[in-house]
């Protein structure tokens, strides 16, 4: 790290414009004059060494890049064998990681060519959990570019072929976790989820993904795109598999300013309960959209009378301000992307642990290759700068008022049923396309997360399982519980998956 160099009076008055401030003459001057005094505070503190709550792990472990051979879902971007030989819930499982989830020693991309070389240097708490409950991490999982994306076409390593059919996609942004899965290449998947990127590909491949509750798992030692709506959870091919992973995973680590209070409990030993003890809420708005697929809403459809017949109770549920729900996400998605990119990917004002050698690479990266970000992120790096310049932030904060009130509609329903239920996906996976547009790219991208996105800005969980197909492609049906339990969340697609054994 170089020394920090005083500012001149140029670099005052330039970097005072950014924030509409005009400095007379004698005021850069002056404020030259003062600086380096300041910045002596600052050369004291690069003198410091800050402990490691993160506890650092080996650099050397192995790892290479898997051939075509080896990986035809183009699934990993890493393989590797870490181990603790522990004992524990997750003793004999191979968990395969997101590609924006920190493993010490081992390359982390982002599915992006902007952090090609960048290699952390500590492990993420999910990694350090997932290690001491006996899993073996075998792998860095593909993903969408900068995780901004549902589609699964936009990695800089290339696409994700849908394990049910290579013709379509896998969907995004954790392509490669559901992708994983799916082949068995792994038994469980750790990604990420802003607007549905853990449901969205465990819909369109045919497994189980799970958003926890908002700040359930930490994020420590995760790239995130908002403070506000960043969760973690875990893919698998069974609901007992995903409640196992959530068991060892979940909890407050201290260092992630997006927990606080957080109540655990034994998820596995809770799908225990029968079906008849079940109510379920049929969301009148979670179907028919204007993107919605008839197979999709009839084979859902279908899969709850199944579940009906095995003695639960189905409710039909009206929240008319779920409709409005992709409205609000985006008005706090936008600006929050945007602000989070220009705080170095991790962002400002929070309490808690902060990466400095991933804002360093972050940093750098934008400034000296921003333009390799993909359109997805071009285009809201845009638009949320715009917003917040010419709107002073008003739409993200009604945005964010708003969301309470949306929490506060789906809590009322809630409070009638155990779980609402409705298509995790309006349609089942895209077809992949050789050269898609610009403008396909950012159409494809979105148009499918008009039932995921309203959890993330409420923070409710969600459980996304397998419910059948519709013209040989896998639908998702997706539960979503009260905040924090998460456990009824499970039940029912432990319920679901019994019903159709």
């Amino acid at each position: 790290m170089k020394d920090i160099e005083p500012p001149a009076p140029d670099d005052l008055e330039r970097y005072a414009a950014v924030h509409h401030i005009k400095l007379t003459e004698t005021e850069r001057e002056e404020f030259a004059a003062v600086a380096p005094g300041l910045l002596e505070a600052y050369e004291r503190l690069e003198e410091i060494e800050s402990s490691a709550p993160i506890v650092p792990a080996h650099a050397d472990r192995a790892n290479n890049v898997p051939t075509e051979d080896d990986d035809p879902l183009n699934a990993f971007v890493r393989r590797c064998s870490v181990s603790k030989n522990e004992s524990g819930l997750l003793e004999g499982y191979d968990v395969g990681l997101k590609d924006s989830i920190s493993l010490a020693g081992i390359e982390m991309t982002c599915g992006s060519a902007l952090f090609s070389g960048y290699v952390p240097s500590t492990d993420a708490t999910i990694a350090t959990r997932l290690l001491k409950e006996g899993a073996t991490i075998t792998g860095k999982l593909n993903m969408e570019n900068m995780a901004f994306s549902g589609s699964g076409e936009m990695s800089a390593h290339g696409p994700v072929p849908n394990p049910r059919d290579p013709e379509y996609l896998a969907g995004g942004s954790s392509s490669g976790s559901a992708a994983a899965v799916v082949s068995g290449d792994v038994d469980i998947a750790i990604g990420t989820d802003q607007a549905g990127s853990v449901r969205i590909p465990a819909s369109w491949s045919g497994c189980v993904g799970h958003k926890p509750t908002y700040g359930l798992v930490p994020y420590t030692g995760i790239v995130g795109l908002g403070r506000s709506f960043d969760h973690a959870g875990p893919l698998a091919r069974s609901v007992t598999d995903c409640a196992r992973t959530l068991e060892a995973i979940a909890g407050a680590d201290g260092l992630d300013p997006r927990q606080g209070a957080v109540p655990t409990e034994s998820y596995s030993k809770a799908l225990t309960s029968d079906p008849a003890d079940l109510t379920i809420g049929v969301l009148k708005e979670g179907f028919d959209h204007a993107e919605s697929e008839a197979g999709v809403d009839e084979t859902v459809t279908a899969a709850l009378e199944d579940l009906a017949d095995t003695g639960a109770k189905l409710r039909d549920i009206s929240v008319p301000m779920h409709r409005d729900g992709l409205a609000i996400w985006n008005g706090i998605a936008n600006e929050e992307t945007a602000a989070t990119i220009a705080g170095e990917g991790i962002g400002h004002f929070g309490n808690g642990y902060y990466d400095t050698e991933l804002m360093a690479a972050f940093g750098q990266a934008r400034r000296e290759r921003a333009n390799e970000f993909p359109p997805t992120v071009k285009f809201v790096v845009a638009l949320g700068e715009y917003l917040t310049e010419e709107y002073h932030g008003r739409y993200y904060a009604k945005a964010q008022n708003l969301s309470r009130d949306l929490a506060t509609s789906y809590n009322a329903a809630l409070a009638e049923v155990d779980v609402l239920a409705m298509p995790t996906t309006p349609q089942t996976a895209h077809k992949r396309l050789e050269n898609p547009s610009r403008l396909q790219i950012l159409e494809r991208a979105v148009n499918m997360l008009a039932n995921t996105s309203p959890f993330d800005v409420t923070g409710h969980p969600a459980l996304s399982v397998p419910a059948g197909t519709s013209e040989g492609l896998p639908v998702g049906l997706m539960f979503v519980g009260e905040v924090f339990d998460d456990a009824t969340v499970l039940q029912a697609g432990d319920a679901f998956e019994r019903c159709r054994a």
